[in-house]
């Protein structure tokens, strides 16, 4: 199940968020389209650089770890 994949590859970046306040929490996945919901908590809800974090961090290495991930998203 790409569910559990997905909660695992967080699992793997969630030290370097928590590094600086911040945190992930899976959403939702949507299996046909590949498309993963997240929240950023902590210090990086609402932080300038969260985008920057969400589609160059979070998706990029999402994508590398699970081809069927196509996209991640916040909710």
């Amino acid at each position: 199940m790409i569910k559990d994949r997905v909660q695992k590859s967080l699992d793997k970046v969630r030290p370097m968020l928590q590094q600086d306040g911040g945190d992930v929490e899976l959403v939702e996945v949507d299996e046909d389209s590949g498309i993963v919901k997240v929240t950023l908590t902590g210090a990086c809800k609402g932080c300038p650089m969260s985008q920057i974090t969400l589609k160059s961090g979070i998706e990029r290495y999402l994508k590398s770890e699970i081809p069927e991930v196509t996209s991640v998203v916040e909710a």
